[in-house]
């Protein structure tokens, strides 16, 4: 399995889509009423492709991924370019820190983040930040779906990285409270060629089945209840 999707609810796909699309010079791939996508090349064949589902009506529980955005010496240019594409500022409780809080416009919180070594690399999203009740646990379970490797972090977390070494960092932060509802993000996983059944084994890893009959992909929640989807070769 890889790593494959960063999904955003959104009420208004073509919009929302159209923001970070924009703010990640991502290319346009799906531009339908329902659905909008769009796609962060890496490098020659690694990918991170941005979707944006409709939903009837956006989650009302705590974050518990956002995107961390590459800021370092560009951080306030980087940060009045999102302004001028329609992010807001936003207060969630940070207080006095080093990075800088917007909000884009369907109000989901990220960081543009001040200058770090382990930021080398990544692209225009340095980190994905996951609530994790067991950081050290849910590292290993995300390195064995995702094929992505250990490495060094922004800070005590662990962090896990494309093994070609390009593309951001999945932190795994301590969650500040179990987690409530449905998340507004999450990430989603492809299997590769010849796994045609993972259920067993992600289950046995710690993952809770929560649906996908008659769909195209499963439904799953990692060991601290964070919602993923495995979808089909």
């Amino acid at each position: 399995m890889r790593l494959e999707n960063i999904v955003w609810d959104a009420l208004d796909p073509r919009r929302l889509g159209s923001f970070w699309a924009e703010a990640l010079d991502a290319e346009p791939l799906t531009d339908q009423p329902d659905l909008f996508e769009a796609r962060l090349q890496l490098a020659d064949d690694v990918f991170l492709d941005l979707c944006f589902p409709r939903v009837p009506e956006k989650s009302s529980s705590p974050p518990r991924l956002h995107p961390d955005l590459v800021g370092g010496p560009r951080q306030q240019a980087v940060a009045d370019k999102l302004l001028g594409l329609g992010a807001v500022r936003a207060d969630v409780g940070q207080g006095d820190v080093p990075w800088v809080v917007l909000a884009d416009p369907e109000g989901n919180a990220f960081c543009v983040m001040d200058d770090r070594a382990s930021y080398t690399g990544t692209g225009p999203i340095a980190a994905l930040p996951l609530d994790s009740a067991d950081p050290e646990r849910d590292a290993e379970f995300w390195a064995a779906i995702t094929g992505w490797v250990p490495c060094p972090g922004s800070g005590d977390m662990p962090a896990l990285r494309h093994p070609s070494g390009v593309g951001p960092l999945l932190e795994l932060c301590p969650e500040p409270e179990p987690k409530q509802g449905k998340n507004g993000l999450h990430l989603d996983v492809r299997r590769d060629v010849g796994e045609v059944d993972v259920t067993d084994r992600l289950v046995g890893m710690g993952a809770s089945l929560l649906g996908g009959d008659g769909l195209p992909w499963l439904v799953l929640a990692d060991p601290s209840g964070n919602e993923f989807c495995v979808l089909d070769a």
